[in-house]
Parts: structure tokens; sequence; C-alpha cells
């Protein structure tokens, strides 16, 4: 019986998302501040008051649910995590959560990553889209397929859920083929590019470089990176992982099913939303989930 703490990725944030943190605990109100201080904006009056399209630019969102998945998590008395996972940009918190990374180096990269990728997205006009209905092999099928563009497999959300990435002609050719072949739904995502796939090789120079020249200590617990979905524990595959992970796939469902086969009975998500619980249930509804935000 083991405590899994997971941590949710870009698309999770809200408007007023943290604020209750700010205003009821001191130490989470000096972290808001330490951070508009290394930013060199105050990100948390976007957090709090911003609007939804305030909080969708990546260079925001990105730090934005990093700050409050960390911050809340630092908040919960008691936490000891057994073992951690974090869907995609929520692998950084989930690297401050067992000890790997400090916060300050932590958000740092964050902030590099979300820039990087910013950048990327702006160089390549590209999206993502969600497959709901379809099995996984006839996703990747049907994505290797697709020869004259780029479309990729990204993120295994769960059984029946797959989201695509690639070209935005890719994507259109990629949606047409899904739904012909039987998928409930293929539907194109509200996102600035094509997350996880090669199109972000242009950011991955500068988060490799950044990664390289970061401490990243030897965890308290195991980490289920995104792209190997397995327990890692030494700290040079963790940064090979980490780097990794920005042109390849988010194996969510093959993360949280070798939680699972490791031990883990509980799963507590930490930051925004309840995205990562419903997932989790769709997964394995054996298991037992909850979630902490920190807000009212």
């Amino acid at each position: 019986m083991k405590h899994a703490y997971v941590f949710p990725g870009q698309g999770s944030q809200f408007p007023g998302m943290g604020k209750n943190l700010y205003e009821t605990n001191e130490s989470a109100k000096s972290l808001f501040e330490k951070a508009n201080e290394i930013l060199g904006f105050r990100i948390s009056d976007i957090m709090f008051t911003g609007t939804d399209e305030d909080l969708k630019q990546t260079k925001v969102t990105q730090p934005a649910v990093f700050l409050h998945a960390v911050i809340a998590f630092l908040s919960l008395p008691g936490a000891q995590p057994e073992m951690v996972a974090g869907h995609s940009l929520g692998e950084f918190s989930a690297l401050v959560a067992n000890k790997t990374l400090g916060f300050e180096d932590a958000l740092k990269l964050v902030a590099i990553r979300a820039n990087a990728m910013q950048k990327a997205c702006e160089l390549n006009p590209s999206t993502m889209a969600a497959i709901l209905g379809l099995a996984d092999e006839k996703v990747e099928e049907i994505c290797a397929g697709i020869t004259d563009e780029i479309v990729v497999p990204a993120n295994y959300n769960c059984p029946g859920q797959l989201v695509i990435s690639g070209s935005n002609a890719g994507i259109d050719i990629a949606c047409e083929q899904m739904k012909a072949a039987g998928a409930k739904r293929a539907l194109k995502l509200p996102v600035g590019g094509a997350f996880h796939s090669p199109l972000m090789e242009p950011a991955r120079a500068e988060l490799q470089a950044a990664i390289e020249a970061t401490a990243f200590n030897t965890p308290i617990c195991p980490v289920y990176q995104n792209v190997v979905a397995k327990a890692i524990t030494d700290p040079a595959e963790i940064k090979a992982n980490l780097i990794a992970q920005l042109t390849g796939p988010v194996r969510w469902t093959q993360s949280v099913q070798a939680m699972i086969a490791d031990g883990a009975t509980q799963f507590t998500e930490v930051g925004p939303g309840k995205v990562l619980q419903g997932l989790v249930n769709k997964i394995d509804k054996s298991v037992a989930t909850d979630g902490f935000t920190g807000d009212l």
C-alpha cells in the first residue's frame, strides 16, 4: 500500500488559482513573491486576477500551474510521497515534491521551457487533437501512415483517450482518418502548438543546456517519468528523460499502471483542477483518488 502524489500540466489553470494559499499561508505568500522576483514579472497578479486569456499564454501558463501545484504541495500537512509523477509540465512539480530539484531551480527551468516552447510554436504553426474511443494501436497505425506531414501520438491519457500532435495539415488529415476508423470524436484542441512532437525540437537545445547546468539531487522516492513510464531514481537518468519529454510522448496510462503494479493504492492530485483524478479512475477503478488545491 503506497501513497502516490501526481501533478497536473498545462490546461488545468483557472483564474484565481492560488489566491487562497497566498492570503492564508505566510510561507506560501513568500514563495509566490520569490517567484515574482525570479520571473521578473508579477505572475501572482495574473494568477489571482487575470482572465482565462491572460493565463493561456504558454510563458504564463506553465509557471502558473507549476507554482500552484508546488506551493499547494509544500502547504500540505504531513505529505510523505512514496512515489510521484506529473503530466507533462507536472513532472517538474513532481521533482520538487521528491526533492530532486529545489523550488527556485525548478521554477527557472519551467520558465526556460515555457519560453522555448512558445518560440517553437511561433516558428512552426501546429496543433494537437484529442482522439476518443479508438484503441491506442489504431491511433498509432494511422499516425504512422501519414508520411508527408508530421503527426505523432503525444499524450496517452487513459484507455480510449489519446492526444495526437503535429502540423496543422497533418492533424486535419489524421482527424478525418480517425473518424473514418470509428473514433467517437477527433477534436482539435485550443493549444499553441504541437507539444510532445518533433516540432518542439527547436526548444530542445535551450532546455537541454539549462537542465544539464542544474544540480539534480538523489530523490527521496521514485518518479515515474512520462517518456519511460517506470520508476526512476538516478539523477542522470531523470535529466535525460526530462529533456526527451519535450519531443517524446506522455505515457500517462502506462505510468499510472506501473505505479499501481508497484503498490500504489492511493493517488493524491496536487494543484489546479481534477483532471488527473479522472484519468486515474478511468485507468484503474480499484485505487482511491483525492485532490488538494489549497483553494477554497
